[in-house]
């Protein structure tokens, strides 16, 4: 019989003035089942328990002037501390619009690991001087602007707990998907075979499964190319430096 400790792979610390807002959607389908199951575990910190005037502050205007509010560092600074105590192994990252874009083998990296501490901005964001004081890695979810950082972070989260061991069915599920090899994933089918007049692909119907996988190869690159050209440039770039490298490499062999 496996133990908990066996299960529990991935442990989440949240730092949020909003702790009601978790584990919200992420109690329900594959996280939820796996948060049942104990492969996983989640605990929302309120951050203004950290705060030590009476009126528990954690924010205050903006220096040199402007509109908004700003997280107060030596409060953030405390929240981080209390969760580098519960989880002294985990990296602490902030959602922020101005942070590194995710990406999915970011996310791999993650939930390789022991767990993640997520820090929620509000207002108009954190003092700059806890990034470098406390560690901070600063990661953004796209090239939007949320009211605070607890949905950016339950994306974050899902991310992550659906490569645990045992969350997706089948061990394969999460091996060709969008981002997987650099490429958005090729298109899907099922029945029925004909909808208003709109054929599933032949090929895909012919049985024929080296066909079909030379398909499927072909739509990811045609749809990365014209959908996310940036995407196409880097996985180019990479795939021309890969074949670089291999004829150097047998260049050198051959003039050995």
């Amino acid at each position: 019989m496996q133990s908990r400790q066996d299960f529990m792979t991935f442990a989440a610390t949240v730092l949020t003035l909003y702790p009601e807002m978790f584990p919200g959607p992420l109690r329900h389908s594959l996280a939820g089942r796996a948060l049942e199951e104990r492969r996983w575990s989640i605990e929302a910190v309120q951050i203004r328990d950290f705060a030590t005037d009476k009126h528990r502050s954690v924010d205050d205007t903006p220096a040199g002037g402007g509109a908004g509010m700003v997280l107060k560092v030596d409060v953030l600074a405390a929240a981080i501390d209390h969760a580098r105590l519960i989880q002294p192994d985990c990296p602490v990252l902030a959602m922020t619009p101005r942070g590194k874009p995710l990406s999915q083998a970011r996310v791999r990296e993650l939930a390789a690991g022991p767990g993640v501490s997520v820090l929620c901005g509000r207002f108009e964001g954190f003092d700059e001087r806890i990034f470098e004081g406390r560690d901070v890695e600063e990661v953004c979810i796209g090239d939007i602007v949320l009211s605070g950082g607890e949905p950016a972070a339950i994306m974050l989260l899902d991310a992550c707990i659906r490569l645990l061991p045992g969350v997706m069915g089948a061990a394969s599920s999460g091996a060709e998907e969008s981002f997987e090899d650099g490429l958005l994933e090729y298109p899907h089918f099922t029945r029925p075979v004909e909808w208003e007049g709109r054929t599933i692909p032949e090929v895909l119907r012919s049985g024929d499964h080296a066909k079909i996988a030379a398909w499927r190869k072909q739509q990811a690159e045609d749809d990365t190319r014209s959908r996310r050209p940036d995407l196409w440039e880097r996985h180019s770039g990479a795939r021309d430096q890969s074949a670089s490298g291999a004829r150097q490499k047998r260049d050198r062999d051959q003039g050995q």
